[in-house]
């Protein structure tokens, strides 16, 4: 939440992205945590498995009841919003698997109610561990991609330049890159080389139609290209 308040600060003339990544580094931050709970987990279940006790089941069957109620509403309130956001997703899979925990742990304690299996625990303690673990990994591998400013996925590099080049007028882009701010803040920059020598008036229309056509095919809506005439040497 500090981090969504965060990222809505306006720019100024030294954050001149504002904080947008504030939900990038909490997504990163919350991943990492989810990796350290996991380690946690499965060195508490193997403490278990060697040095197995007994367990109050009762007293563990009602903590988990009062922990599936919390998680259930709170999975409900984020799910909707967990495809759009990163650091969403993050606090949603870490309440999710909260939520999975608490389903566990109650079919755990009813399991160690009836048979006095105590096994039981440690082992479902390693299943959820694995899940958080992957989830975790998974979070941390998109928010990397995004800080590291690599090619957004789902969008291919050639696909763009056969598209830019397509447009009457442009004989070539170069020297482009292309990153994210957020998930959503996608930015894309590059040499447009034109076929002829142009007035100011034509390259204006000529990087309109680039933008339109970038924001139609691509949902790219930050765009800065700067037009040259056999400036760059060398470049194809």
């Amino acid at each position: 939440l500090f981090a969504v308040r965060l990222s809505k600060r306006k720019n100024t003339e030294v954050q001149t992205f504002g904080y947008k990544r504030a939900e990038i580094l909490a997504a990163l931050f919350n991943a990492c945590v989810l990796v350290v709970i996991s380690v946690f987990l499965f060195k508490e279940a193997a403490v278990r498995f060697i040095n197995p006790h007994p367990i109050n089941s009762l007293l563990m069957l009602s903590v988990a009841s009062i922990g599936l109620i919390a998680n259930i509403v709170s999975v409900f309130l984020l799910k909707a919003h967990a495809h759009e956001d990163l650091n969403v997703r993050a606090a949603y899979v870490h309440l999710f698997s909260d939520f999975l925990s608490s389903i566990a742990v109650i079919i755990g304690a009813c399991a160690i109610l009836l048979s006095k299996a105590y096994w039981i625990d440690p082992a479902l303690t390693i299943l959820i561990g694995i899940y958080v673990l992957k989830e975790g990994y998974k979070i941390i591998g998109e928010s990397t991609h995004i800080l590291m400013q690599h090619v957004p996925k789902g969008i291919n590099l050639k696909e763009i330049q056969a598209r830019l080049q397509g447009i009457d007028g442009i004989k070539d882009i170069h020297h482009v890159h292309l990153w994210a701010i957020t998930e959503q803040d996608i930015h894309f920059e590059a040499h447009i080389n034109v076929s002829r020598d142009m007035q100011v008036s034509e390259t204006c229309l000529l990087v309109k139609q680039a933008e339109e056509a970038l924001k139609e095919h691509f949902a790219i809506t930050h765009v800065t290209l700067q037009i040259e005439f056999d400036s760059c040497k060398g470049v194809n």
